[in-house]
């Protein structure tokens, strides 16, 4: 597995990484505000902990069209948050996931350690910040759709050619802007300007994102390519998103982004063990 590091946390592991989703908005598609009090969010890190998540990310601002969240609004949602993760679980990498310069500012000041940005650098300011305070960046394919809106009927000639080429321009350019290389991660951001045709063509070739070099985060879980793939609701979207999960760990993933933390882990633990990445937790059957 990559290598990685993130603001002098250093990660490797027989596995792919997991990145546990705390969304401190109340009108998130999954969790419809179950994390936005603190304290259900302090409970919610705590939980991810306990269950193996490698990384915490915090996210202040939905990714779909609805109400604005001013900057000030995502500050004061997410800081304190940040502060208090960094005091309890010093080892913890804590990723906030923002696409404006200011709360990343504030953030990393409060200790996070990675700019989860799902809009490519829509605020070009957001690659200095980074920079600055030596934090990790994810680098997302958007096809240069403005934050937090939808395109309609969006097309490609090869939406795979067209991820992986965003996604590694991007990456570069933070690297030539001061971005740590070893801590950049590329996502092909899954749903994100993509019908669910697209999202099942990025996942079926997300060797092709594996084999630029750069590690990949994969952040499917529960999505709309699940929902229409299975036609189930969301809350029947696991074992799907469990799946893709498998086959994607399988091809080199080095981070998958979950909201069901112990289920996640446990699928990337035993994808690396069928591989003989990992060794198993314990053999004793036949063996006494």
């Amino acid at each position: 597995m990559p290598r990685l590091t993130f603001r002098g946390r250093t990660w490797t592991r027989d596995r792919a990484m997991v990145m546990a989703i705390v969304n401190r908005t109340p009108d998130s598609f999954y969790d419809h505000g179950a994390t936005f009090a603190e304290q259900a969010a302090r409970d919610a890190v705590t939980a991810a902990v306990r269950e193996g998540a490698d990384v915490i990310d915090i996210g202040g601002v939905p990714a779909s069209p609805g109400s604005e969240v001013t900057e000030a609004d995502e500050i004061e949602r997410v800081v304190p948050t940040v502060e208090w993760v960094r005091s309890q679980f010093p080892d913890v990498v804590i990723s906030v996931d923002t696409f404006r310069a200011g709360p990343a500012d504030a953030v990393c000041k409060a200790g996070a350690d990675l700019v989860n940005d799902n809009w490519a650098a829509a605020d070009p300011g957001i690659l200095e910040v980074a920079a600055r305070h030596g934090a990790g960046y994810v680098s997302a394919h958007t096809d240069h759709v403005a934050p937090r809106t939808e395109p309609h009927r969006p097309r490609y000639e090869d939406v795979v050619a067209s991820v992986v080429d965003q996604t590694v321009a991007l990456a570069e350019r933070a690297v030539a802007e001061g971005v740590p290389a070893d801590g950049v991660l590329i996502d092909p951001a899954i749903d994100f300007s993509k019908n669910t045709l697209h999202s099942l063509a990025v996942l079926r070739e997300i060797d092709r994102m594996v084999a630029t070099g750069w590690p990949v985060l994969l952040a499917m879980s529960n999505k709309t390519v699940v929902g229409e793939s299975l036609d189930v609701p969301l809350g029947e979207r696991l074992t799907g998103t469990l799946a893709a999960t498998a086959l994607a760990a399988d091809r080199g993933v080095a981070m998958v982004r979950a909201h069901q933390v112990r289920a996640t882990r446990e699928t990337c633990e035993m994808v690396a063990t069928v591989r003989g990445e990992r060794r198993p937790s314990r053999t004793v059957r036949l063996l006494a």
